[in-house]
């Protein structure tokens, strides 16, 4: 109840605050292509309900009817406006919206489509036993998620075998531990990760340490390596 109370109060505090940008950002949007400034995209809720999830558009209009769920930072489909949308996350405050109807939370797995939920691993179903949030660890660790895929030559392969494995255990792990307090360090380190990814990882590595997070995970998330392929969860 406490995380709900604090999701409502949060998200529209949020929504009043970031409405001028919002409002700013929705008209360069509309004027760039004559399109609509959103995007409502299916995506799976907890328990394997459905709902439609609000984000400002940074890709041409039907981009989802490609057949590529995953976008590298080069896709041709993001629009020039988009890339800086995608940049600063612009594209997730609408997010705000959808958690206050409360079909998401500010802290929480990232919402998955019908096709991404359909290859879990019976071990990842467990990420659908909780609200999809707008940030979580994984959102932090891997906010250069399409600077990973950029020229890959099957970005949902790419996905799935270097970035999927790790994603789910840090889901994995944030429900294991889920705490108001771990929301508000995380929702803390989402900020910082805007303007320093460096102190944002720093961050992130003492909350693994805190809760005794695998050392393969922890090194992993320090992302000084490069990713290599890894078995998924249950596997």
């Amino acid at each position: 109840m406490a995380k709900r109370i604090f999701d409502i109060v949060f998200s529209a505090l949020g929504l009043l605050a970031t409405s001028p940008l919002l409002g700013v950002i929705m008209v360069m949007v509309w004027r760039q292509d004559g399109y609509s400034p959103f995007y409502f995209g299916e995506r799976v809720a907890r328990n394997f309900g459905a709902f439609r999830i609000v984000k400002m558009r940074s890709m041409v209009k039907n981009a989802d009817r490609s057949g590529v769920e995953s976008t590298g930072a080069s896709d041709n489909r993001i629009t020039p406006l988009g890339h800086f949308i995608r940049r600063y996350k612009i594209d997730e405050l609408t997010q705000l919206w959808n958690v206050l109807t409360g079909e998401m939370s500010i802290v929480g797995p990232r919402p998955n489509t019908r096709n991404g939920v359909a290859a879990y691993t019976p071990l990842e179903r467990r990420i659908l036993t909780v609200r999809p949030g707008i940030t979580d660890i994984s959102s932090i660790v891997f906010s250069d998620e399409g600077d990973i895929l950029k020229d890959q030559p099957d970005p949902d392969l790419a996905y799935d075998e270097l970035i999927r494995p790790w994603k789910s255990r840090l889901c994995l792990l944030y429900i294991a531990h889920q705490s108001f307090l771990l929301d508000i360090r995380l929702i803390w380190l989402t900020i910082i990760a805007i303007v320093s990814k460096p102190h944002a990882l720093a961050g992130v590595q003492a909350i693994l340490q805190r809760l005794h997070a695998d050392p393969v995970l922890i090194a992993v998330c320090q992302r000084n390596q490069t990713l290599v392929a890894s078995p998924l969860p249950g596997t």
